[in-house]
């Protein structure tokens, strides 16, 4: 989004267990851990973020859904909202 101030702000995309897609914005570092992002950075890439499992529960056909929490970075939308159902498949340890 934007390089000032350093280090940069990007907005991470997702779509949750419903098909809504979510805006997070926050600095590079908080999102790429490796240092990867950066203003000669092709987008868009792929990159985590940190969550931590809320609760659980079946989606209709038997997948699994699993609600999760930005909140250990305190990333949020930026309306605030830091919980979101997401598929089990998306999350990685």
């Amino acid at each position: 989004m934007d390089d000032e101030p350093w280090p940069g702000v990007v907005e991470v995309q997702f779509t949750d267990a419903a098909g809504r897609c979510w805006s997070l914005f926050d600095k590079a570092p908080v999102f790429d851990a490796m240092g990867e992002l950066g203003p000669d950075s092709t987008f868009p890439v792929e990159v985590a973020v940190t969550c931590v499992v809320a609760e659980g529960h079946g989606l209709p056909e038997d997948e699994e859904a699993v609600t999760v929490s930005t909140s250990p970075h305190g990333v949020a939308t930026s309306d605030g909202r830091e919980e979101f159902t997401v598929r089990r498949d998306q999350l990685i340890h």
